[in-house]
Protein backbone atom coordinates (compact mmCIF):
# COMPACT_ATOMS: atom_id res chain seq x y z
CA UNK A 1 0.00 0.00 0.00
CA UNK A 2 2.51 2.26 1.04
CA UNK A 3 4.93 1.65 -2.36
CA UNK A 4 2.00 2.25 -4.37
CA UNK A 5 0.49 5.27 -2.76
CA UNK A 6 4.40 6.26 -3.75
CA UNK A 7 3.91 4.94 -7.08
CA UNK A 8 0.75 7.39 -7.64
CA UNK A 9 2.71 10.35 -5.97
CA UNK A 10 5.58 9.94 -8.72
CA UNK A 11 3.39 10.04 -11.22
CA UNK A 12 1.29 13.08 -10.42
CA UNK A 13 4.49 15.14 -9.66
CA UNK A 14 5.01 14.22 -13.05
CA UNK A 15 1.43 14.33 -14.86
CA UNK A 16 0.04 17.44 -12.90
CA UNK A 17 1.26 20.83 -11.52
CA UNK A 18 2.68 21.47 -8.48
CA UNK A 19 -0.52 23.26 -6.50
CA UNK A 20 -2.44 20.02 -8.06
CA UNK A 21 -0.23 17.48 -6.63
CA UNK A 22 -0.19 19.45 -2.95
CA UNK A 23 -3.90 18.88 -2.94
CA UNK A 24 -4.09 15.14 -4.03
CA UNK A 25 -1.14 14.68 -0.93
CA UNK A 26 -3.26 16.66 1.35
CA UNK A 27 -6.01 14.33 0.60
CA UNK A 28 -3.71 11.01 0.85
CA UNK A 29 -2.34 12.00 4.45
CA UNK A 30 -5.81 12.40 5.96
CA UNK A 31 -7.06 9.41 4.17
CA UNK A 32 -4.75 7.39 6.17
CA UNK A 33 -5.53 9.06 9.58
CA UNK A 34 -9.42 8.86 8.97
CA UNK A 35 -10.89 5.85 7.01
CA UNK A 36 -14.20 6.29 7.93
CA UNK A 37 -14.67 9.51 6.01
CA UNK A 38 -12.97 7.65 2.87
CA UNK A 39 -15.50 8.45 0.22
CA UNK A 40 -15.39 12.42 1.12
CA UNK A 41 -12.06 12.47 0.80
CA UNK A 42 -12.16 10.67 -2.49
CA UNK A 43 -14.28 13.05 -4.20
CA UNK A 44 -12.70 16.26 -2.98
CA UNK A 45 -9.35 14.80 -4.25
CA UNK A 46 -11.04 13.78 -7.61
CA UNK A 47 -12.62 17.81 -7.49
CA UNK A 48 -9.13 18.83 -7.11
CA UNK A 49 -7.63 17.32 -9.83
CA UNK A 50 -10.82 17.94 -11.97
CA UNK A 51 -11.45 13.86 -12.49
CA UNK A 52 -14.35 12.08 -12.18
CA UNK A 53 -15.08 9.24 -10.76
CA UNK A 54 -18.47 7.21 -11.03
CA UNK A 55 -20.65 7.60 -8.07
CA UNK A 56 -21.70 4.08 -7.95
CA UNK A 57 -18.00 3.48 -7.75
CA UNK A 58 -17.50 5.57 -4.64
CA UNK A 59 -20.96 4.72 -2.73
CA UNK A 60 -20.60 1.12 -3.10
CA UNK A 61 -17.09 0.52 -3.78
CA UNK A 62 -17.98 -2.61 -6.72
CA UNK A 63 -15.96 -2.93 -9.35
CA UNK A 64 -17.69 -1.84 -12.63
CA UNK A 65 -17.26 -2.90 -16.25
CA UNK A 66 -13.74 -1.22 -17.54
CA UNK A 67 -16.04 0.22 -20.75
CA UNK A 68 -18.31 2.19 -18.54
CA UNK A 69 -15.16 3.72 -15.78
CA UNK A 70 -12.94 6.45 -15.72
CA UNK A 71 -9.93 5.59 -13.87
CA UNK A 72 -8.49 8.17 -11.42
CA UNK A 73 -5.58 9.27 -13.56
CA UNK A 74 -3.45 12.71 -14.44
CA UNK A 75 -2.57 11.27 -17.50
CA UNK A 76 -3.71 13.36 -20.80
CA UNK A 77 -2.63 10.98 -23.24
CA UNK A 78 -1.36 7.75 -23.58
CA UNK A 79 1.73 6.84 -22.11
CA UNK A 80 4.86 4.36 -22.70
CA UNK A 81 4.75 2.13 -20.02
CA UNK A 82 8.45 1.09 -18.63
CA UNK A 83 8.28 -2.35 -16.79
CA UNK A 84 11.43 -2.99 -14.83
CA UNK A 85 12.03 -6.51 -14.78
CA UNK A 86 12.01 -7.96 -11.14
CA UNK A 87 12.90 -6.70 -8.09
CA UNK A 88 13.02 -7.10 -3.77
CA UNK A 89 12.87 -10.30 -3.45
CA UNK A 90 13.05 -11.55 -6.63
CA UNK A 91 16.73 -10.80 -8.49
CA UNK A 92 16.24 -12.57 -11.30
CA UNK A 93 19.31 -14.01 -12.99
CA UNK A 94 22.80 -12.93 -11.84
CA UNK A 95 26.31 -13.46 -11.92
CA UNK A 96 28.19 -13.56 -8.81
CA UNK A 97 27.25 -10.46 -6.63
CA UNK A 98 25.65 -8.42 -10.54
CA UNK A 99 21.68 -9.13 -9.81
CA UNK A 100 19.02 -8.40 -12.60
CA UNK A 101 16.59 -6.53 -11.29
CA UNK A 102 19.11 -4.05 -10.18
CA UNK A 103 20.65 -3.64 -14.20
CA UNK A 104 16.99 -3.61 -15.50
CA UNK A 105 16.06 -0.56 -12.89
CA UNK A 106 19.03 1.39 -13.95
CA UNK A 107 18.55 1.12 -17.98
CA UNK A 108 14.52 1.46 -17.51
CA UNK A 109 15.29 4.98 -15.30
CA UNK A 110 17.54 6.09 -18.00
CA UNK A 111 14.88 5.08 -20.45
CA UNK A 112 12.18 6.51 -18.49
CA UNK A 113 14.18 10.38 -18.77
CA UNK A 114 15.23 10.31 -22.35
CA UNK A 115 11.77 9.47 -23.26
CA UNK A 116 10.45 12.76 -20.87
CA UNK A 117 13.21 14.76 -22.52
CA UNK A 118 11.93 14.20 -25.79
CA UNK A 119 8.51 14.52 -25.03
CA UNK A 120 7.04 10.96 -24.87
CA UNK A 121 4.82 10.51 -21.96
CA UNK A 122 6.32 7.59 -19.99
CA UNK A 123 5.57 5.63 -16.80
CA UNK A 124 8.07 3.91 -14.76
CA UNK A 125 6.43 1.13 -12.95
CA UNK A 126 9.03 0.90 -9.88
CA UNK A 127 11.73 3.29 -8.77
CA UNK A 128 13.57 1.38 -6.44
CA UNK A 129 14.16 -1.93 -5.36
CA UNK A 130 10.93 -3.94 -4.37
CA UNK A 131 9.03 -6.52 -5.67
CA UNK A 132 5.29 -5.11 -6.91
CA UNK A 133 3.77 -8.37 -6.22
CA UNK A 134 3.84 -6.36 -2.05
CA UNK A 135 1.42 -3.93 -3.65
CA UNK A 136 -0.64 -6.80 -5.41
CA UNK A 137 -3.75 -7.28 -2.64
CA UNK A 138 -6.33 -8.60 -5.52
CA UNK A 139 -4.88 -11.27 -7.12
CA UNK A 140 -6.00 -14.56 -5.08
CA UNK A 141 -3.17 -16.74 -5.24
CA UNK A 142 -0.65 -18.07 -3.51
CA UNK A 143 2.18 -17.84 -5.96
CA UNK A 144 4.18 -14.42 -5.09
CA UNK A 145 5.76 -15.12 -9.13
CA UNK A 146 2.02 -14.64 -10.56
CA UNK A 147 1.10 -11.85 -8.08
CA UNK A 148 3.92 -9.82 -9.37
CA UNK A 149 3.44 -10.33 -13.06
CA UNK A 150 -0.65 -9.86 -12.49
CA UNK A 151 0.42 -6.68 -10.96
CA UNK A 152 2.74 -5.72 -13.51
CA UNK A 153 -0.13 -5.78 -16.36
CA UNK A 154 -2.88 -4.44 -14.34
CA UNK A 155 -0.80 -0.68 -14.58
CA UNK A 156 -1.57 -0.98 -18.16
CA UNK A 157 -5.12 -1.41 -17.53
CA UNK A 158 -4.99 1.64 -14.82
CA UNK A 159 -3.86 4.02 -17.13
CA UNK A 160 -3.67 5.05 -20.67
CA UNK A 161 -1.26 2.95 -22.39
CA UNK A 162 -0.04 3.41 -26.14
CA UNK A 163 2.82 0.14 -25.36
CA UNK A 164 4.50 -1.47 -22.94
CA UNK A 165 8.61 -2.55 -22.54
CA UNK A 166 9.50 -4.91 -20.14
CA UNK A 167 13.28 -4.58 -19.34
CA UNK A 168 15.28 -7.75 -18.49
CA UNK A 169 18.47 -9.53 -18.68
CA UNK A 170 19.66 -12.40 -20.27
CA UNK A 171 21.51 -15.60 -19.30
CA UNK A 172 22.94 -18.59 -21.71
CA UNK A 173 24.93 -22.19 -20.30
CA UNK A 174 26.80 -21.02 -23.57
CA UNK A 175 28.64 -18.06 -22.34
CA UNK A 176 29.45 -17.17 -25.84
CA UNK A 177 25.91 -15.62 -26.73
CA UNK A 178 25.39 -11.68 -26.67
CA UNK A 179 23.33 -9.35 -27.44
CA UNK A 180 20.13 -7.88 -26.99
CA UNK A 181 17.05 -9.91 -28.23
CA UNK A 182 13.70 -8.50 -28.29
CA UNK A 183 10.31 -10.60 -27.54
CA UNK A 184 6.83 -9.75 -29.11
CA UNK A 185 3.69 -10.74 -29.19
CA UNK A 186 1.88 -12.71 -32.07
CA UNK A 187 0.59 -8.97 -32.98
CA UNK A 188 1.26 -7.04 -36.00
CA UNK A 189 2.29 -4.27 -33.99
CA UNK A 190 4.46 -5.58 -31.25
CA UNK A 191 6.06 -7.20 -33.74
CA UNK A 192 7.17 -3.96 -35.33
CA UNK A 193 7.88 -2.33 -32.09
CA UNK A 194 10.49 -5.24 -31.49
CA UNK A 195 12.09 -4.76 -34.87
CA UNK A 196 12.56 -1.19 -34.46
CA UNK A 197 14.51 -1.86 -31.33
CA UNK A 198 16.33 -5.35 -32.49
CA UNK A 199 17.66 -3.19 -34.74
CA UNK A 200 19.20 -0.38 -32.51
CA UNK A 201 20.14 -3.00 -30.12
CA UNK A 202 22.06 -4.79 -33.09
CA UNK A 203 23.80 -1.43 -33.75
CA UNK A 204 24.99 -1.26 -29.80
CA UNK A 205 26.38 -4.98 -29.90
CA UNK A 206 27.13 -4.86 -34.13
CA UNK A 207 25.72 -8.39 -33.91
CA UNK A 208 22.44 -9.75 -36.35
CA UNK A 209 20.04 -11.28 -33.48
CA UNK A 210 16.57 -11.92 -34.33
CA UNK A 211 13.40 -10.75 -32.69
CA UNK A 212 11.58 -13.58 -31.27
CA UNK A 213 7.60 -14.55 -30.63
CA UNK A 214 7.77 -14.62 -26.55
CA UNK A 215 4.90 -17.13 -26.55
CA UNK A 216 5.37 -18.53 -22.85
CA UNK A 217 5.19 -14.62 -21.27
CA UNK A 218 2.42 -14.26 -19.13
CA UNK A 219 3.09 -10.29 -19.61
CA UNK A 220 2.84 -10.49 -23.79
CA UNK A 221 -0.12 -13.37 -23.66
CA UNK A 222 -2.12 -10.75 -21.72
CA UNK A 223 -1.12 -7.61 -22.17
CA UNK A 224 -4.15 -5.40 -24.30
CA UNK A 225 -1.89 -3.05 -25.68
CA UNK A 226 1.56 -3.72 -28.16
CA UNK A 227 4.06 -5.13 -25.74
CA UNK A 228 7.88 -6.51 -26.04
CA UNK A 229 10.14 -7.72 -23.71
CA UNK A 230 14.44 -6.37 -24.09
CA UNK A 231 16.25 -9.27 -23.61
CA UNK A 232 19.19 -6.29 -23.05
CA UNK A 233 22.44 -8.66 -23.22
CA UNK A 234 23.55 -11.55 -21.65
CA UNK A 235 25.04 -11.55 -18.11
CA UNK A 236 26.52 -14.86 -18.68
CA UNK A 237 28.90 -13.19 -21.52
CA UNK A 238 31.70 -11.31 -20.35
CA UNK A 239 31.83 -8.75 -22.80
CA UNK A 240 27.62 -7.93 -22.37
CA UNK A 241 28.39 -7.98 -18.90
CA UNK A 242 30.69 -5.25 -18.83
CA UNK A 243 28.40 -2.99 -21.17
CA UNK A 244 25.30 -4.25 -18.76
CA UNK A 245 26.90 -2.76 -15.69
CA UNK A 246 28.61 0.08 -16.50
CA UNK A 247 26.95 3.69 -16.68
CA UNK A 248 27.77 4.34 -20.34
CA UNK A 249 27.01 1.00 -20.97
CA UNK A 250 23.72 1.45 -19.50
CA UNK A 251 23.16 4.68 -20.59
CA UNK A 252 24.06 3.01 -24.62
CA UNK A 253 21.51 0.44 -23.93
CA UNK A 254 18.68 2.81 -23.09
CA UNK A 255 19.07 5.24 -25.71
CA UNK A 256 18.94 2.56 -28.48
CA UNK A 257 15.64 1.33 -27.05
CA UNK A 258 14.86 5.23 -27.27
CA UNK A 259 15.26 5.08 -30.88
CA UNK A 260 13.48 2.16 -31.54
CA UNK A 261 10.55 3.42 -29.66
CA UNK A 262 10.56 6.61 -31.35
CA UNK A 263 10.85 5.15 -34.53
CA UNK A 264 7.92 3.15 -34.04
CA UNK A 265 6.01 5.90 -32.61
CA UNK A 266 6.69 8.42 -35.49
CA UNK A 267 5.97 5.38 -38.13
CA UNK A 268 3.16 5.14 -37.01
Amino acid sequence: MVKAAGIWMLLLALACPDHMVAAFHSEHVQAVGQAASHNNRTQAAARSLHIEIPESTISSGRENNQHHTRHLHPFAQDVVLIDAGHGGIDGGTSHGDILEKDINLEISRRLFMLLRQQGYPAVLNRDGDYALSDDNRWHRTSSRHRRDLSQRKQLSEEIPTELVVSIHVNWGRNSSKRGGIVLHQSEGRSKALADAIQQQLNQVYRSRNQIMVGKPYYLLNTTDVPAVIVETGFISNPEDRKLLTSRNGQMKLAEAIAAGIVHYLTAL
